[in-house]
């Protein structure tokens, strides 16, 4: 069983359990666990992993729409060591600050490898879903995608800018301008192409987009071998924690959004493509 049929499995026990947080009245509460071989490449440091264990749990949250309010991390090691523990402390409430919640604690665990597990909470009456989106609709993303993609590929040339790529801003704040107008919504953690194909399937839809059309990080060009590469790197690395929303008004989305917004294509009624391709349901696996 793969990591989306394990999901689904629980989905279909655990009805409460919703899209990317769980609904719990008008709280949204969302776990994750990233581990030092698969999350933190050589030269991450305890400041970034802080930063970026939860603020992946964050990104969670601003995918509902919602208002995050606090997070807490478990913190499991070989050994603790001060300095590494300060950093990582300091990298998790300092992206906590970003989006207005609180980091509150936590846990400690000895562990043969580095790992965090995360949760964070946040606050909506209106949680967006994924099984909203409408034929005719437009499908945007926020920010910029292929960050993390060049962040990785830089940690054997540049740590210094790798890890500043890999520090990220939860999009909370635009999650909440934009969720009103936003009919389906999820952040693209697992990759664009990979979140399309999930939104298509809670929706009952597909999706017809333009790569042309996408806000590619300038970061896929400094470390791409070619223009396949470039592709590979912006539609299915994912690890970039923007968000992938379906809305009737994207101008006035632009408009209150505090970060850009583009539109990449429209819904259509079935199938996911890409320039008149089918678009492979391929993104970022655990």
């Amino acid at each position: 069983m793969d990591e989306r049929a394990a999901l689904g499995l629980i989905g279909d026990a655990l009805p409460d359990a919703g899209d990317d947080c769980a609904v719990v009245g008008s709280t949204v509460i969302t776990t994750d666990m990233l581990h030092e071989t698969t999350d933190f490449p050589p030269g991450t440091t305890r400041y970034t992993a802080g930063w970026r264990s939860v603020g992946a749990s964050l990104s969670d949250v601003a995918a509902m729409g919602a208002a995050a309010t606090a997070a807490v991390a478990v913190y499991g090691a070989p050994s603790f060591e001060e300095r590494e523990l300060r950093d990582f402390l300091r990298g998790a409430r300092e992206v906590c600050e970003t989006t207005g919640a609180r980091y509150v604690g936590g846990d400690l665990d000895g562990h043969e490898e580095f790992t965090v597990a995360t949760t964070a909470m946040g606050e909506t009456d209106t949680p967006v879903m994924r099984d909203g989106a409408t034929p005719g609709e437009s499908v945007c993303v926020t920010g910029r995608i292929g960050r993390s993609a060049g962040g990785f590929r830089l940690f054997e040339t540049d740590p210094e800018r790798a890890n500043e790529l890999f520090r990220f801003e939860p999009r909370v704040a635009a999650g909440r301008a934009v969720a009103p107008h936003a009919s389906a919504m999820m952040d693209s953690s697992d990759g664009v192409a990979r979140s399309l194909h999930q939104l298509g399937e809670a929706s009952d839809c597909g999706f017809a987009v333009e790569y042309d059309r996408f806000p590619v990080h300038e970061s896929v060009e400094t470390v791409a071998t070619d223009g396949t590469d470039a592709r590979e790197l912006a539609v299915h690395f994912g690890e970039d924690f923007e968000l992938v929303f379906t809305t009737d008004d994207p101008e006035h989305v632009r408009e209150v959004s505090p970060v850009p917004v583009s539109v990449i294509g429209e819904v259509i009624e079935a199938g996911v493509e890409m320039d008149g391709e089918p678009l492979p349901d391929r993104g970022y696996t655990h």
